[in-house]
């Protein structure tokens, strides 16, 4: 008995740790297990952080400026398509009001029955005859009787004395730029068939006078009825 009681009296004691109680002296964690947990807490934080994040900031909306947008003027109107085109359901093409002058003039279209087209053609006020009644204009087509050119109407006297080398001009003459033919609207002539028409050949090569349109005037209104 002696001897068990210097046994008890000197058993080794763990030292004590103030806060720490002996049961837990004694069960002391796992290191690697602290550490997995850890990292599973931290991964669990990160993923709410992200999803607050995003959903916290709303998209940033980027707004593209239109491309600008050039405006292509519409191409000018053909100058042919203003004109009056006069055919058998509308044949006027102007207004004694529009001639208050003797050699004014108008261009305008008038229908060829024969070939189907419409044909450009030019009205004169004469200086003889009264306004009011047809005999005091003349109407002629610009398309050359042979050939492919254009007659054209000359109201410059230079460019007559010039171009057309024609020095004696007092007064406008319808002209063909192609063989310098020159017709006047004061003069008449005879051709085939005994037939006298209005613009007689004053200079040039060309065989016979412009083909003449035929005009009417009903209710002070000026109308083409058909070519010669």
């Amino acid at each position: 008995m002696h001897e068990n009681a210097s046994d008890s009296r000197f058993k080794a004691e763990m030292p004590a740790i103030p806060g720490v109680s002996p049961g837990l002296r004694r069960n002391r964690s796992n290191p690697l297990s602290s550490l997995i947990v850890g990292v599973v807490v931290f991964g669990i934080v990160l993923v709410f952080a992200i999803r607050w994040f995003t959903h916290a900031r709303p998209a940033r909306t980027v707004h593209l400026e239109p491309a600008p947008q050039l405006e292509v003027p519409p191409p000018p109107p053909d100058p042919a398509s203003l004109l009056p085109h006069a055919n058998a359901a509308n044949p006027v093409i102007a207004r004694i009001a529009d001639f208050a002058k003797p050699w004014s003039s108008a261009d305008f279209f008038i229908h060829d029955l024969t070939t189907g087209e419409n044909v450009p053609a030019t009205i004169v006020r004469l200086p003889t005859g009264s306004a009011a009644r047809a005999a005091g204009y003349w109407a002629f087509s610009r398309k050359a009787p042979y050939g492919s050119c254009s007659l054209e109407y000359i109201t410059d006297m230079d460019k007559l004395r010039g171009e057309y080398d024609f020095q004696h001009a007092t007064h406008p003459l319808v002209g063909n730029p192609c063989s310098h033919t020159l017709y006047d609207p004061l003069k008449m002539a005879n051709i085939m068939g005994n037939v006298w028409v209005r613009g007689g050949i004053v200079q040039g090569s060309d065989v016979r006078p412009p083909l003449g349109v035929e005009i009417k005037i009903q209710s002070k209104q000026i109308e083409a009825i058909r070519t010669e």
